[in-house]
């Protein structure tokens, strides 16, 4: 039996938008993010184009460089609940998902939502998590619920996981297994600014400092009929052609790539379609996706390729593969 939980606080945000109206406002939202997360443009973009295609996002990096100003900055612009999550190694199941606790008065077990009943989930460090309390997220970041005691509780609507990765050679920490790393739609570097961007950062013109200047670009309606949109941009046989062949010689050569991972492939290019203000995809956008979409995901073969080398492989990939039908 599927059970709510209990309804966040109302969110101040616009009035849902017109059919018209929810693109411009979504750009909108994107720019003004932009200009918190200063000198990572083309990253940010990639993380909210993430978000309207209904993903998650990987952010692997080193600490202090932007990660929860981002993830602080789209739960802002998207006008929902925040939470995050230190990841440590004694962190149990129950403390992310919730626990069912004994109501004396009531005599009946009752749900205490943990924090991933939220719009915005940071997972930081989440490869300092042990593999039980990481493969409690599976159902979580695919499915949009949570089954405890033989009941289902829904996750709000939109929900949107950022997690971060230390580097694997760092003490304490745990090497994410295929079945995670597969839920992410896409990995991101934020690594250090630019000099121009720091100083903005350093001078308080950016960074955390100005994520009170962000607002709710949409209310969560909108941001529901805008993921509604993204889906209904449209991918034609001669498109969906070309990426079938390129997920095939990913396969030949050894990468992993589930059919998941396609389906992240295509709607973040639907997705930056959309921004662009096209209804249908084109091979450019599914090059510009294809690394941040397949680079973590590795090979089932060898897993000591970094994810540079796994980033040069696929450049190499795109090169070698026609557009055309010509396989």
């Amino acid at each position: 039996m599927i059970q709510d939980p209990p309804q966040p606080p109302p969110v101040l945000a616009p009035p849902v938008r017109s059919p018209e109206g929810i693109r411009p406002a979504a750009r909108a939202g994107l720019t003004a993010l932009q200009a918190v997360v200063v000198g990572k443009e083309s990253q940010v973009r990639r993380a909210f184009a993430a978000l309207l295609a209904g993903g998650h996002v990987l952010l692997e990096d080193l600490p202090g460089v932007g990660k929860t100003t981002l993830a602080k900055g789209l739960s802002r612009i998207l006008g929902g609940s925040f939470q995050r999550v230190q990841g440590t190694n004694d962190l149990l199941p129950s403390d992310l998902l919730g626990v069912h606790l004994w109501d004396a008065k009531e005599q009946s077990f009752r749900f205490q939502p943990g924090p991933v009943f939220c719009h915005v989930l940071l997972l930081d460090e989440l490869n300092r998590i042990g593999p039980k309390t990481q493969s409690a997220m599976l159902e979580a970041m695919v499915e949009g619920q949570v089954t405890l005691d033989r009941s289902t509780h829904r996750l709000p609507d939109p929900f949107f996981v950022i997690a971060t990765q230390n580097p694997l050679d760092h003490a304490g920490t745990f090497p994410l297994p295929e079945s995670q790393l597969d839920r992410f739609s896409c990995a991101l570097h934020l690594g250090y600014p630019d000099r121009e961007a720091e100083r903005r950062i350093l001078k308080g013109e950016a960074g955390s400092e100005r994520l009170d200047t962000l607002n709710p670009a949409l209310d969560l309606e909108g941001w529901k009929q805008a993921r509604a949109a993204v889906r209904a941009v449209r991918v034609s046989d001669a498109v969906l052609d070309y990426a079938e062949r390129m997920v095939d010689r990913i396969r030949t050569e050894g990468g992993f790539c589930s059919t998941r991972a396609a389906k992240h492939w295509l709607g973040l290019a639907q997705a930056e379609a959309w921004l662009e203000g096209r209804d249908f995809i084109t091979p450019d956008d599914l090059q510009s996706t294809l690394a941040d979409t397949m680079a973590h995901r590795g090979s089932l073969d060898e897993r000591r390729l970094s994810r540079n080398d796994r980033r040069e492989q696929l450049a190499r990939l795109l090169k070698e593969l026609p557009v055309g039908w010509a396989g």
